[in-house]
């Protein structure tokens, strides 16, 4: 029997027991289909982040001060211990480039006009090249010591007129204290400009260091006060500044994203900030560590992460995927036994065992490669909807779509050598007595 005419017979009798058939490969397709949509949102999810880091934030390098055996992502466990002195002395230090402070201001409501919305957080203290000019979609960076901010898209689309350039913001501070600002730029994303933020979207107000954290951090207990100097040696105008209050995060930059560069400014700051020169080092004693990190090194904890889900969802398919073979396995013992009559006849006429093995194992194998295309299929669909959904930039693992269809056809074959084998070893003559 020549392979077309097995391949002719075993299609005729899938078509005749459509549902039966359909069932059978029902398994196959589910779990092929799991591993592809969700290997696409993983590497799609992970194109998405890494695109999110810009060729001028590979060379920022992140740092805080927390307890060395607490697990987490960037400032888990972090306390405020840099001053402005060692974010000057940090920024001295010949492989750094720039050296500024970041922390989180606590506020109660934003108001443009007469329009006021409540928003707890988003407020973000930093230096003015942690927003490049490259992610500027109007204006410019904010300068230090200037009652200037810049704003992310939702934060500027969440009043019903829309925040422009120029526009004066009134921020209400946790504690009830006032300060005003005026917006000189806005970014050209909602999503969060460093691994601190994360990379969620979300209202976003960005100001300087100087003069906004000193009352925060008065607040706090960590710094501040009336009659301080700010970072540039002078006070405010309205008396106050920023003098001892103490940051808890750093961020320096390196002379450029080579890694030379990152890791020579990373050993600085790392050396001074330790030294008994540095402020940070009255609080650092024998519980906390100063821990630097780049976008690149952060990200790569949520890759892995990410890794960790894929292998686990790949797990959950294979489970599947041995359901749909025993479900062909299952199938084809059947297909034997309904069809006793019909293997002795086929003996009868000439049929050798290697035809009648051949004629099950095609059977089986079109079972499994119907499968693993249906699959795919399906599989693509869901990672591309996924995609669109979460609104990533879709990625194919195409090494995965030619897995899958491999699998489908091995998954056919071991699923049909045992009933294809003893189909084979049928006696004719017991098979022609077969009712």
């Amino acid at each position: 029997m020549n392979p077309l005419e097995s391949l002719r017979l075993s299609w005729r009798s899938i078509r005749g027991h459509k549902l039966r058939s359909a069932l059978t490969t029902l398994g196959i397709v589910i779990g092929i289909a799991a591993v592809i949509a969700f290997v696409t949102l993983g590497a799609s999810l992970q194109a998405g982040i890494i695109g999110d880091i810009s060729p001028d934030d590979r060379r920022n390098v992140y740092g805080w001060a927390a307890d060395p055996d607490i697990e987490g992502g960037p400032l888990a466990g972090a306390q405020p211990v840099f001053t402005p002195d060692d974010l000057e002395s940090v920024a001295a230090q010949p492989d750094v480039a720039a050296a500024y402070g970041y922390a989180t201001i606590q506020t109660q409501a934003i108001s443009n006009g007469n329009e006021t919305v409540a928003q707890g957080n988003g407020l973000i203290a930093t230096g003015p090249s942690y927003i490049r000019e490259s992610r500027l979609a109007e204006g410019r960076q904010f300068e230090r010591g200037e009652r200037e901010a810049v704003v992310n898209p939702a934060a500027a689309n969440q009043f019903e007129e829309n925040v422009t350039l120029g526009d004066e913001l009134t921020v209400t501070i946790l504690g009830g204290e006032r300060t005003t600002l005026e917006v000189v730029g806005i970014t050209d994303t909602s999503e969060g400009q460093s691994p601190f933020e994360g990379f969620e979207s979300s209202p976003r107000i960005y100001v300087p260091t100087d003069p906004y954290y000193a009352a925060q951090a008065a607040g706090l207990g960590i710094g501040g006060g009336s009659g301080g100097e700010n970072e540039t040696g002078t006070g405010d105008e309205n008396g106050t500044g920023i003098g001892d209050a103490r940051f808890l995060a750093i961020i320096i930059e390196a002379d450029s994203a080579a890694q030379s560069d990152i890791d020579a400014a990373r050993e600085s700051a790392s050396a001074y900030l330790e030294s008994d020169r540095s402020d940070a080092s009255e609080l650092l004693g024998d519980d906390l560590e100063v821990t630097f990190r780049t976008s690149t090194e952060l990200l790569q904890q949520l890759q892995d992460v990410l890794a960790l889900l894929r292998n686990f969802i790949v797990g959950i398919a294979a489970i599947s995927l041995l359901v749909g073979s025993i479900g062909i396995a299952n199938i084809m013992l059947v297909s034997v036994t309904e069809r006793t009559r019909e293997i002795g006849i086929m003996k009868a006429v000439g049929a050798q065992n290697r035809d009648v093995l051949g004629l099950f194992l095609t059977e089986a194998v079109i079972l499994g490669v119907i499968g693993a295309i249906l699959g795919t299929g399906l599989g693509l669909l869901g990672g591309y909807l996924g995609a669109q959904y979460i609104d990533l930039p879709l990625v194919y693992p195409l090494e995965y779509v030619a897995l899958a269809v491999g699998v489908g056809i091995l998954v056919g074959i071991l699923a049909g050598l045992y009933p294809a084998w003893r189909a084979a070893r049928t006696d004719p003559i017991d098979a022609l007595r077969y009712e």
